[in-house]
């Protein structure tokens, strides 16, 4: 089997961040002015070298991914396994890898960019650090409103942003929809993330597609007007704060869920014990979904390699590994899900083409200042 190397972008990549700014900001001060060209050239190399590698392998493929090692890495394994194809790996942030590659131009060493939430892959997209990418294997494998129309991104797993209740405070159907959530009676009992977080603007953004920005502005000022405290922490952080009696209702997304019922955490479980899981909207237009995704980068230097990796993330078998380790839902009926999520039952999704209310991503983030949520 082929080895698959890593780094962390969170050590090795501080230092290398560290050169590259003195190097530059030496050279300014001697009054040398850099062409982007050069400094992209400069953030290509240093790329390279965090990759610690051969770059004139011929069956390799490089990854810049917010996924955490421990998640996709039996995938990679299968995927060299099937192909021989060795895999490179870079972890980190989503918003510091996209950063990077935007930094690193063409000479970034990246063939692809796997990333959470359609919003950060269109920022990708309008970035310019994606290609288009043309597959008769993902165009039938990967439903339309999970793809970008001109191939620069793919969905590969599905979440949903859903509402969580205190199992002993707050009664099966008292709270059924998003808009619900502005209800006056729910004052001072919601807990939820803050603004800065992208799940919410995606939220946000559906609420604007759906109601227009007149509704989600009120939607947004009425909800603020209900939090039971600052708006902190993440959605794991949510769910323990109902179980811990802080607020009755709290929204968060699915798989964290799922991670805290099935991992070993006692008290993670302990909290999850203590909240049920409420499908939004299922009388409607369905419960809001999001993406993990992942798109050939402008820079590939393996890009056929690059198109059969995302291929194998979208088949049956990767799919089925994605449902079992990570608590996501597939892209497809028909695949096992994990026993953990399978046990919240089915529901209805809203199958609005992911696109539409990622581009009120940025309006999203002015309404929420407007109403004053932190």
């Amino acid at each position: 089997m082929q080895v698959v190397l890593t780094c962390d972008i969170n050590r090795s990549e501080m230092k290398i961040i560290r050169i590259f700014n003195l190097l530059t900001y030496g050279l300014k001060m001697k009054k040398i002015s850099l062409s982007k060209t050069a400094l992209s050239l400069v953030a290509g190399i240093v790329g390279l070298t965090s990759f610690n590698m051969n770059a004139n392998a011929a069956e390799e493929v490089n990854i810049y991914s917010y996924r955490k090692e421990v998640l996709i890495r039996p995938l990679l394994d299968r995927f060299t396994e099937n192909t021989g194809i060795k895999v490179n790996l870079v972890n980190g942030k989503a918003d510091v890898l996209l950063e990077r590659l935007k930094s690193e131009g063409m000479n970034s060493p990246a063939d692809i960019l796997i990333t959470a939430d359609v919003g950060r892959l269109i920022r990708a997209e309008d970035a310019g650090v994606l290609q288009s990418v043309e597959s008769d294997t993902l165009s039938k494998l990967i439903p339309a409103q999970y793809r970008d129309p001109k191939g620069q991104w793919f969905g590969l797993s599905l979440r949903s942003r859903v509402i969580f209740t205190a199992k002993d405070r707050v009664k099966p159907g008292e709270i059924s929809t998003y808009e619900d959530l502005a209800d006056p009676k729910w004052a001072n009992r919601i807990c939820i993330r803050s603004s800065g977080n992208i799940y919410n603007q995606s939220l946000l953004g559906s609420l604007i597609e759906h109601n227009g920005k007149e509704n989600a502005a009120t939607w947004t000022k009425a909800v603020v007007d209900n939090l039971a405290r600052k708006p902190q922490g993440g959605d794991r952080d949510q769910i323990k704060a109902v179980a811990a009696g802080e607020c009755d209702v709290a929204v968060g997304n699915t798989y964290y869920f799922g991670r805290m019922q099935a991992g070993k955490d006692a008290g993670e479980k302990a909290a999850a014990d203590k909240v049920e899981l409420v499908w939004p909207n299922q009388e409607g237009r369905g419960a809001h979904v999001n993406i993990s995704g992942a798109g050939v980068t402008k820079s590939a230097k393996n890009k056929e390699n690059a198109v059969k990796l995302i291929e194998f993330l979208a088949s049956d078998e990767a799919q089925a590994i994605y449902a079992k380790d990570v608590f996501e839902y597939p892209l497809r009926d028909g695949i096992e899900l994990s026993p953990t999520v399978a046990a919240w039952g089915k529901f209805k999704a809203d199958d609005i083409e992911l696109a539409k209310f990622a581009a009120h991503q940025k309006e999203a983030v002015k309404m929420f200042d407007q109403a004053g949520w932190r």
